[in-house]
């Protein structure tokens, strides 16, 4: 079923919250993708204690999906149940919280780009963050999907992380909490048999070792222009759309089946770069995630490999009426 009706904002003063509510929001406005249908509700919190106090007052089978520049997500053309939380621009805090001279530790609110914590890392002079100017996203994403690119991955750089749970509580979790792996984050199952309320990232803690500054600017510089380079920026995209295969690349192989330039209405399989899908004028949702199905079945046809999708796909199937 599609969720229709107009668009509108409704006054949220008067629910005891200060952020900004919007009715029957087209997600379109808040993917990379441009693409997809509307959310029942969605909400922009002031801060992390609004939507604290937003998240405890929320019915408890009330679905929540938390979101950052929408750039790792494709919500399906018939919309969303339920209430959309954007953090991008409100979870903002970046801070140098430690500076020992061997290193220091910086603290990113899960709402801050990855890009702006690189060139902050760098401006205080410390290393090994500069990949994460290659990443299109927000630091509560790149944590939710151990984002990487360029040989490196976020939780490398992890000391603790700061967590947000359905009850409105803050609080910190430590690494050794998760299975990490590749593209994945697994909160570990506690040995007692108790219920685990859902719960996002509020933030992380990086641990940096000392470097210099003009040498991690310019290491920034040389990521930002190979990603210039080899991936289709100019068209909306949700970057790389298949995670790569142990001992292989995704690219690669849609590339060797024929697949680049492979068309379902307006969503193509980039010329440019074999593992990202573009919007090239009017793609609906429906053609994206055709596409993506599609490309998935030509790969294990012809090589026996299975792709797994990096994006993450949400919502009701079916056209916006």
């Amino acid at each position: 079923m599609s969720i229709s009706g107009e668009a509108k904002m409704i006054n949220t003063s008067t629910f005891g919250i200060h952020g900004e509510m919007r009715i029957n929001e087209p997600m379109s406005k808040h993917t990379s993708w441009r693409a997809g249908g509307c959310a029942e509700r969605f909400y922009i919190p002031a801060d992390l204690r609004d939507l604290a106090h937003f998240l405890h007052d929320l019915p408890c089978n009330e679905p929540v999906y938390m979101i950052g520049l929408g750039s790792n997500l494709l919500v399906r053309d018939g919309g969303l149940r339920g209430t959309v939380v954007a953090v991008y621009a409100k979870l903002n805090a970046l801070q140098l919280i430690e500076h020992k001279g061997a290193d220091g530790l910086i603290y990113a609110g899960s709402g801050v780009a990855c890009a702006k914590v690189a060139r902050f890392a760098a401006k205080h002079q410390l290393a090994n963050a500069e990949f994460l100017a290659g990443i299109p996203g927000t630091v509560g994403g790149a944590l939710a999907m151990n984002a990487g690119c360029f040989g490196t991955e976020t939780w490398q750089i992890v000391e603790r992380i700061e967590i947000i749970d359905r009850s409105g509580s803050v609080f910190i979790r430590q690494p050794d909490d998760y299975e990490v792996g590749y593209r994945s984050i697994k909160l570990r199952q506690p040995r007692a048999a108790t219920v685990i309320e859902t719960e996002w990232f509020a933030g992380g803690y990086f641990r940096l070792p000392y470097g210099d500054q003009t040498e991690s600017r310019q290491k920034i510089k040389r990521l930002l222009a190979q990603r210039i380079v080899s991936q289709p920026l100019d068209q909306p995209n949700a970057g790389s759309v298949f995670r790569n295969p142990p001992g292989d690349y995704a690219a690669r192989l849609i590339e060797t089946c024929g697949l680049k330039g492979l068309c379902v209405g307006s969503a193509m399989v980039s010329p440019k770069h074999a593992n990202f899908i573009v919007n090239t004028g009017n793609a609906t949702a429906t053609d994206i995630e055709t596409l993506i199905m599609l490309v998935q079945s030509r790969v294990k046809q012809e090589t026996g490999i299975e792709l797994i999708q990096e994006v993450r796909i949400i919502g009701d199937a079916g056209r916006q009426s």
